[in-house]
């Protein structure tokens, strides 16, 4: 099975609006709310990241969720199914989460007993004076931008595999700095809908599910990076007149109608999901 497959059958079986976004926006509560796992050799191996590192790289991409919906980080609970391991490596393990939380309070959560390590955490995101995105709000003439580069966590990651420590890539891979001030900046001043999402599955994932979900098409070039994974950098569809309110953006990406086809990279052009052949939680990649 394929995830994305697996994803339209839960928003089928649940007929839930909530589904699909990187947060849930419960606008009645003024929150978002998100959850994700990180799971021992899924996510993560021990003898690759060391106790701060799981911890941090954790919450980290929960508060990369927060910050694409356009919310401020705001409470955490965290769910640890662990093995029998010695104080030091709780200690470090939640002065990870603690410097990854970027000012998000833990507030609870629960502690089991396992064969291998398992951080299961909810974040919410406080939503006041802010303009929440969604992935089906670009739209056509609007342009798409984004604050940093792409594929510098997937050729970490390469490298961990060949045995390297230490690199700047794999620093980047373990500890991801996020976009808070390109959420911020947006979310505060723009008045429009817009849709914003995180890199996590990649920036050609990105373009992809903003453009399916808004039903528009993304006109981009081949960027450096694009078919990398957890870079956790945002990228917007603004309008254009919207640009001289920020700063520190560069722009990748132009949104016109829908013609057929979702993504546009040079002179390809992509209609289904599954021709930008990208990682699959539940497949064969080499497919």
């Amino acid at each position: 099975m394929k995830e994305q497959d697996f994803l339209n059958i839960i928003k089928r079986e649940t007929n839930s609006h909530y589904i699909g976004d990187d947060c849930a926006y419960l606008k009645e509560l003024g929150i978002v709310i998100t959850q994700d796992n990180f799971v021992e050799n899924v996510h993560f191996k021990r003898e690759w990241a060391t106790p701060f590192q799981i911890g941090y790289k954790a919450v980290t991409v929960n508060i990369s969720d927060i910050l694409a919906s356009g919310a401020e980080p705001a409470y955490l609970t965290i769910g640890l199914s662990i093995p029998n391991v010695n104080n030091e490596f709780i200690e470090e393990l939640y002065r990870g989460i603690k410097a990854g939380s970027h000012g998000a309070e833990i507030i609870g959560g629960d502690i089991t007993g396992g064969d291998k390590i398992f951080i299961s955490i909810t974040a919410i995101g406080k939503t006041h004076s802010r303009k929440i995105a969604s992935r089906n709000h670009a739209k056509n003439g609007y342009v798409v931008i984004a604050s940093g580069e792409f594929g510098e966590s997937a050729k970490g990651l390469d490298e961990l595999k060949k045995g390297l420590k230490n690199t700047p890539s794999i620093n980047t891979h373990l500890e991801p700095k996020l976009d808070i001030q390109f959420s911020e900046s947006i979310s505060t001043r723009i008045k429009t809908d817009y849709a914003m999402m995180d890199t996590s599955d990649g920036l050609a994932d990105a373009l992809f599910q903003i453009a399916k979900s808004s039903n528009v098409k993304i006109i981009t070039t081949n960027i450096e990076g694009m078919f990398g994974a957890e870079d956790y950098k945002l990228i917007a569809a603004v309008p254009k007149d919207f640009l001289s309110s920020i700063s520190d953006y560069k722009i990748i990406g132009s949104v016109v109608n829908f013609d057929g086809s979702f993504l546009q990279i040079d002179n390809k052009q992509y209609s289904s999901y599954d021709e930008l052949a990208l990682y699959n939680h539940f497949g064969d990649n080499n497919e």
